[in-house]
């Protein structure tokens, strides 16, 4: 039986609650293509149910809750599965597992966590602001991982009397700082006017750029396994400037 849920933490907690005595049970959040022949039912998120599985699982590992939000946030297509074995294995041996990398559920699991963290932390350096003609600054990004949230607290951190929009333009949402608040929004495009001083700043970033490369000893390969393509299109520094 795979057992559907919304997407969310609570939900998948539910779903984790129901599909737990099941041993073949799967989990799966909405849009998931269903195999032939396979039976599903829609678990309903109930905030009760959550907070009972939530309680249980951090009697067993109080760091449960952080793991199982960045699992969720992982963008590999398995990842509900990847936190259904994991916590399943948890609540089995009812005290931490995190260390068990032996165990495949365990390995999985912390794959998809590290990777989470690795781009949460390569994209505070790589993102780009852009001044926008209300001074409120925009980045754009298209991420692997459902991070935008994330990043609001160390760019928040720093730029505390901007406001600011980090755009997932992959999953169409935007994380916002308004100065006072910050919060997740849906956002499928944005047409965003740029300030006049903007237009300096990006060229500054292109002789930075031009000043720091080499080209008789350029290294493409090797600049891409540190800066993925995926992030250098929303970097002035490796665009031309629009006339």
């Amino acid at each position: 039986m795979i057992y559907l849920y919304d997407g969310t933490k609570e939900g998948f907690l539910c779903a984790f609650l129901t599909a737990f005595s099941d041993p073949q049970a799967q989990i799966a959040s909405d849009g998931f293509q269903l195999p032939l022949g396979a039976k599903a039912v829609n678990i309903a998120t109930d905030p009760e149910k959550a907070e009972k599985a939530k309680k249980r699982l951090l009697s067993f590992d109080r760091r449960s809750m952080h793991d199982l939000s960045r699992i969720l946030r992982s963008g590999d297509g398995d990842k509900d599965e990847t936190a259904f074995r994991y916590f399943r294995f948890l609540a089995e041996q009812k005290r931490p597992v995190s260390g068990m990398l032996s165990e495949e559920a365990v390995r999985r699991a912390d794959e998809c966590i590290r990777r989470v963290g690795v781009e949460t932390h390569r994209t505070k350096g790589f993102l780009r602001f852009f001044e926008t003609e209300s001074g409120a600054l925009y980045a754009a990004f298209s991420p692997d991982n459902d991070i935008a949230d994330l990043l609001v607290p160390h760019f928040r951190a720093r730029l505390p009397f901007y406001p600011f929009v980090i755009h997932d333009v992959k999953r169409k949402k935007a994380a916002v700082w308004d100065t006072e608040h910050s919060f997740l929004a849906p956002l499928d495009r944005a047409e965003v006017l740029i300030s006049a001083d903007e237009y300096a700043w990006q060229d500054l970033w292109r002789q930075y750029y031009e000043s720091v490369n080499i080209p008789s000893r350029e290294r493409l390969k090797q600049m891409r396994g540190y800066l993925p393509v995926r992030y250098m299109k929303f970097m002035p520094e490796f665009s031309k400037r629009k006339k």
